[in-house]
């Protein structure tokens, strides 16, 4: 009898975690940088009529006009996060030597980022520390590395960085927040197809799939307006298997998952 017990519970057992496994979602995060004019117009309406949600990371450079409709989109739900007052980088130098990150200490890009949160609650209301994305992806200025600097500032709870399209996260263990990898989506060359594709590696491996897109049918980094539409479709359609979320949502449920 006691034998028999034995055996059903290794069974129920193994059922019990086919079941897991099968239901496990891979979690998406669709991001968009720089509060771009086709963010507004493409973007954000093709994610509400996907009921889907994404992150923005926004820079200070709005208008009267823009800064209503990105406290509209904060009201939807949308996370507002920080990208900086004025993008600096390396690559800035020729459009405006002043934003030149070469130019930079890390005290400065912690001021410049402190007084961007302060910008978003003007924006959204919220307090404490936002989610954070460095500009051009560089994690230098000045030719210093300033991560370790924000991260004893408390003032970004989680930073994204820059990453091709196998930059799938699996292991959350080692998992740095500040340096969260994501899939740089390249522009005009890019597909629906691709952009499915990175979903599908996400889904085979059950993790955290985050994607960085810029202009949306418009500005720059184009991605095109049906490719982006393609990609709302099939998460859409696959809600059973994916759960797409905010930046900080997300990483948050990783974090709590260590």
């Amino acid at each position: 009898m006691k034998r028999s017990i034995f055996f059903l519970l290794i069974i129920i057992s193994i059922i019990a975690n086919a079941q897991q496994t099968k239901h496990k979602k891979a979690i998406i995060v669709l991001t968009y940088d720089d509060g771009l004019t086709s963010q507004l117009n493409v973007a954000i309406p093709q994610l509400d009529s996907a009921n889907l949600t994404a992150t923005f990371f926004l820079t200070g450079n709005m208008t009267e006009t823009s800064l209503a409709r990105w406290r509209q989109a904060g009201k939807k739900g949308y996370e507002l996060a920080n990208h900086t007052l004025y993008h600096p980088c390396l690559l800035n130098v020729k459009a405006n030597p002043a934003d030149n990150s070469a130019n930079y200490t890390p005290y400065i890009m912690v001021r410049e980022i402190k007084e961007m949160n302060t910008l978003l609650f003007a924006l959204d209301g919220k307090t404490g520390s936002r989610t954070y994305a460095y500009p051009c992806t560089e994690l230098e200025v000045g030719g210093r590395n300033y991560v370790d600097t924000l991260r004893k500032t408390g003032l970004a709870k989680y930073a994204r960085i820059g990453g091709g399209p196998d930059a799938v996260i699996t292991d959350f263990k080692n998992l740095d927040p500040l340096k969260v990898p994501s899939w740089g989506v390249p522009g005009n060359q890019v597909t629906g197809d691709a952009l499915i594709d990175f979903v599908k590696k996400v889904q085979q491996s059950g993790g955290l799939g985050v994607f960085m897109f810029h202009g949306v049918g418009g500005d720059y980094l184009i991605t095109p307006a049906d490719a982006h539409r393609q990609l709302l479709k099939y998460l859409s359609q696959h809600r059973n298997e994916i759960e797409v979320t905010t930046f900080i949502k997300a990483m948050d449920e990783v974090m709590a998952a260590k």
